[in-house]
């Protein structure tokens, strides 16, 4: 039976000079422009319970991760050709205009227009939200910068269909690549208007990106937990920069994906470690779909970064703009229970079609979790409480050297990933590039 459309929503076209698109979004499906949220809960938990990125918070797994990822030498190819990129985007913010500012001229157009020359498939402008500011970035960030440029590359379509896969991730590693490359060019021309720019890599992370791209308006939060847009859904890479430029802000846009995904649900019944749940919640003043992180980390860690939830979306699939007008006309998910969209492989544990679930022992979700000092210290409790054979004297001797010599470590993984004393020619951290991992016995 036909749905009633609410509303339109249009799009410039996916890339530069392509015909804008005009999507329907079924009357049933609408909720919010955006994402519901409170934002006085927002304030509270940013203020009380400011945010940390995942290479902090989560050390110790970034650290295992190496010692068992079956896609290694394809991240390591990527660290290191990726590493200029992110090394320039981190002094982007000191560097001042090259030339002066028209007074009164908005410039959001020029920087849209160039934005999308430079291959960003989406681009938009938010207010620049602190609240989203990792705690251990806050001294970097730029306050004085206000305002979010927003944007998105497109990755590349065919070879993300393949995940679990080396060459999903790799199509994922190349687009980081291009993006870092591209938002330095970016920031160039901005300062070329006579403004300031600080690039957010994407590889060195600051902030939730999410957040200011759905207030930009180019999507809306997927249930799998990742900014779904028109024409790719989470099939790209985010970043954005922050500028003082005089720029106007786009507004969020109501895309139906809030209700949309709910309907749905491909990605929470097909992703591999039951991670993804059905049902929203309120999670820091924000209404979403919440992942389990600890049952997406090791079947990221251990099958080339798995992507299930991202190749069976639909809307990655096909496009908003065909799934829409195919749930007006049917009431329908495009694409819902069909092996096309659905089936998927995993190496060692074979194909996997609509209805069909890899399975993992407990243990498999044994990972380490937390900061690194934390891990030893967890290790250390349980040897404890095994009783073991060493006297007290020898577990603090031997486990008070790797806590100190976990603290002694950069507690942000990407700053021993990508920065070090030594020198722009040397590669930092022997636990990630050599041949076996420094501090192995530490996990």
């Amino acid at each position: 039976m036909q749905r009633k459309v609410g509303h339109h929503v249009t799009r410039p076209g996916k890339n530069l000079g392509d015909p804008p698109v005009r999507i329907p979004i079924p009357e049933e499906l609408e909720t919010v422009p955006g994402i519901p949220k409170r934002p006085e809960e927002v304030d509270w938990y940013s203020r009380e319970y400011p945010l940390e990125s995942h290479n902090v918070e989560n050390r110790a797994y970034r650290q295992w991760v190496d010692t068992i990822s079956d896609i290694k030498t394809l991240r390591t190819e990527h660290e290191q050709l990726n590493r200029p990129w992110v090394v320039a985007a981190r002094i982007s913010g000191d560097l001042a205009p090259t030339l002066k500012p028209v007074p009164g001229k908005d410039v959001s157009q020029e920087i849209k227009q160039q934005a999308r020359e430079l291959g960003f498939n989406e681009v938009g402008i938010a207010p620049f939200d602190f609240h989203y500011v990792y705690e251990g970035k806050k001294k970097w960030v730029k306050y004085d910068l206000p305002h979010a440029i927003c944007l998105a590359l497109e990755q590349a379509y065919e070879d993300t269909q393949t995940a679990p896969s080396g060459p999903a991730e790799a199509a994922a590693l190349a687009t980081y690549r291009r993006e870092g490359e591209a938002a330095l060019r970016l920031g160039d021309f901005i300062r070329s208007l006579g403004y300031r720019a600080q690039i957010h890599s994407p590889n060195d992370a600051s902030c939730v990106v999410i957040p200011m791209c759905v207030q930009a308006g180019l999507g809306q939060l997927g249930a799998n937990g990742q900014l779904l847009s028109p024409y790719f859904g989470s099939r790209a890479r985010l970043m954005l920069i922050g500028t003082d430029a005089l720029v106007r802000h786009d507004q969020p846009v109501d895309y139906g994906i809030h209700k949309f995904c709910q309907s749905c649900q491909v990605c929470v019944n097909r992703c591999p470690g039951r991670a993804l749940q059905r049902d929203k919640v309120w999670w820091r003043g924000v209404e979403k779909n919440k992942l389990i992180a600890k049952r997406c980390r090791p079947v990221m860690a251990c099958y080339a970064a798995c992507g299930v939830c991202q190749k069976v979306c639909p809307i990655q699939k096909y496009g908003i703009k065909a799934v829409m007008e195919h749930y007006v006309e049917t009431g329908e998910v495009l694409g819902k229970g069909t092996h096309a969209l659905e089936g998927y492989s995993m190496p060692d544990k074979g194909y996997f079609g609509p209805g069909e679930l890899p399975q993992f022992t407990a243990e498999f979700f044994h990972i380490p979790e937390g900061r690194l000092e934390e891990w030893v210290m967890r290790q250390l409790k349980e040897r404890v409480k095994e009783g073991d054979s060493r006297t007290d004297a020898q577990l603090v001797q031997e486990y008070g050297r790797l806590v100190v010599r976990a603290v002694r470590r950069p507690a942000d993984f990407m700053d021993e990933l990508y920065f070090t004393p030594g020198g722009a020619e040397d590669l930092p951290s022997k636990s990630y590039f050599g041949e076996e991992p420094e501090f192995k016995e530490d996990l």
